[in-house]
């Protein structure tokens, strides 16, 4: 199986190879300057546990490309973690603020670690000591770390005060902020309210009604954001799954209801009319799939499985690529992982902007602008994709390739 890593780079050359780059700009070798990743950072944070013992833990930041701007990306904790993934995550970001016009980069960051399995105090030294090993390499005009994956506000506001004991205080060294400490309103519900909003988008243009069937895999951040936003939309929404297991209801389960019985429980597995295996929630009959988990939950091995006629790109890399053949085949529509899940870093981008004007903006006026940002990147690439008669997936390549091809043209080589 390829990595992902090799799987992004492929799909690169062959996107670079239908928009002729090597021919637009022979001898500059347009591609392989955008594949390789301008810097890799590995090392490891030795910390002392709560018990007296030395904790030792493996940490990696990417930095994939500054060629539109700062280096831009998530912090993801995970036991999962490896370079190859990071490195492939980087290379998304770049692809995605690209994609949807904001003046940044691609990077990425992750700390291989099962967080729950650490102490509040532990996780906040493993986070400074994480942010000390980095601290000549972020900065707000450097490289800005977000939240991911198992963090939140609570790291970045770790991240914040130890790169202010450090260098300077610099509300903008890193996003997904506290509101108390220069975050923006809108940003922890950003990336879930933007993948409702497409998925609204893209069931309208599928001829499918206002109050369509949808399932959800991940009831994180971003999948219950996504919930809530649809449910208050009238959506029904039939199926919910999280580590836990799922729970499905066909006449539409009661989000709200859910989200308390998940901060009770633990977790969404017993709630519903009935509770399923949390992998059959790709056969789950819906409209709309929607997954908000982590990479490559459907596969080669899964894809006939799939029952609904839209997959909206809630988590990064959901879709496998040897997958996404079949399903295209099939008539399942694939709106990807950089054009549907980026409310995140839309909403990252106003907070840096607030950030350096000083000046903070009403959640209505976030939301009103998110929304701009999103639906317009949306039509963009509907539109690209209906008249060159490719993929969403590849209509959003080539449209953030493009861009990012022409800046590092005209940056010159030396």
């Amino acid at each position: 199986m390829n990595s992902a890593i090799s799987n992004i780079i492929e799909l690169l050359k062959k996107t670079g190879g239908r928009l002729g780059l090597e021919q637009t700009y022979p001898g500059e070798r347009i591609i392989d300057r955008i594949a390789v990743s301008d810097k890799i950072i590995r090392f490891k944070a030795i910390i002392k546990m709560d018990d007296g013992s030395a904790g030792i833990f493996q940490c990696y930041r990417i930095q994939h490309s500054d060629t539109l701007g700062p280096y831009k990306g998530g912090t993801r904790l995970h036991p999962d973690v490896n370079l190859d993934e990071v490195k492939a995550l980087a290379t998304l970001m770049t692809l995605k603020t690209a994609l949807v016009d904001v003046p940044f980069g691609g990077g990425k960051g992750g700390i291989v670690v099962d967080p729950k399995k650490l102490s509040q105090s532990e996780l906040e030294r493993l986070i400074r000591k994480y942010t000390v090993k980095l601290l000549n390499d972020i900065g707000p005009n450097l490289d800005i770390p977000a939240p991911d994956v198992n963090s939140g506000e609570r790291e970045m506001a770790w991240i914040y005060d130890e790169y202010r004991k450090h260098r300077e205080l610099a509300r903008g060294v890193v996003t997904g902020k506290p509101v108390e400490l220069g975050g923006s309103l809108g940003r922890i519900s950003a990336t879930g309210a933007g993948v409702a909003m497409i998925a609204v988008e893209a069931a309208r243009d599928a001829g499918m009604p206002e109050k369509f069937r949808a399932s959800i895999e991940g009831f994180g951040n971003v999948g219950v954001y996504a919930a809530q936003k649809l449910f208050d939309l009238g959506v029904k929404i039939v199926a919910v799954s999280d580590s836990s297991g799922m729970a499905s209801d066909t006449k539409g389960l009661d989000i709200p209801a859910l989200i308390r019985h998940k901060e009770i429980s633990g977790g969404v597995r017993g709630f519903g009319d009935k509770t399923l295996p949390k992998e059959d929630i790709v056969s789950i009959p819906a409209d709309v799939f929607i997954p908000c988990a982590l990479g490559d939950c459907i596969r080669k091995d899964n894809a006939s499985r799939v029952a609904a006629r839209i997959i909206v790109e809630g988590a990064n890399a959901p879709v496998s690529l040897d997958a996404e053949p079949e399903l295209v085949s099939r008539g399942v529509a694939i709106v990807p992982d950089i054009l549907a899940n980026a409310g995140g870093v839309i909403v990252s981008y106003f907070e840096w902007v607030q950030n350096r004007e000083g000046f903070y903006w009403e959640e209505d006026m976030v939301a009103g602008r998110l929304r701009e940002k999103m639906i317009h990147a949306y039509r963009k690439v509907r539109e690209y994709s209906i008249g060159e008669g490719v993929t969403m997936r590849e209509a959003a390549y080539m449209l953030a390739l493009k861009k990012i091809a022409r800046a590092v043209r005209v940056r010159g080589i030396q």
